[in-house]
């Protein structure tokens, strides 16, 4: 799961500040399902994008669970769990960036409290519900969607 927050604030690497992570430095964090992973594609002055890659660890996800699949099968280790977006990205976002979803900052608090133009993309996010659903859920908070069909080959 990826998740991208771009900003053309000026100067745009003050998303470093916002987000507590230098644009100049991988951070990574070890969750009970994978890991998660905080860098920056991009960052100039004029555009910045913060990416939060989150890897889940399907054979981790199963490991010493007692009382499940004890006969033994592989079917406990296929999954879709790292495929579809879910409470995990939830729970990465919040290790990755509780601070700055606070709304604070302990050196530039005006600049936190400056309303920024910034645009988050999830790569891939399943609805079986179709596009509707997704813009009736985010369109009234004032998000703008952008949906596009994935393309499938079988």
């Amino acid at each position: 799961m990826l998740l991208t927050l771009t900003t053309t604030h000026n100067p745009a690497t003050d998303l470093g500040y916002l987000l507590h992570k230098n644009p100049a430095k991988l951070d990574s964090f070890e969750l009970s399902f994978g890991k998660a992973h905080v860098f920056y594609p991009e960052a100039t002055t004029e555009r910045c994008t913060a990416a939060l890659l989150l890897d889940v660890d399907p054979v981790g996800l199963v490991r010493g669970k007692r009382g499940q699949h004890e006969d033994g099968t592989l079917d406990q280790y296929v999954n879709d769990r790292p495929y579809v977006l879910s409470s995990f990205l939830s729970v990465a976002m919040g290790r990755a960036f509780g601070t700055a979803m606070s709304g604070h900052s302990k050196g530039r608090q005006e600049l936190a409290d400056l309303p920024i133009p910034l645009t988050a993309n999830l790569t891939v996010v399943a609805c079986k519900a179709g596009e509707g659903l997704i813009r009736e859920l985010f369109e009234p908070l004032g998000y703008g969607v952008v949906a596009r069909t994935a393309l499938t080959i079988e």
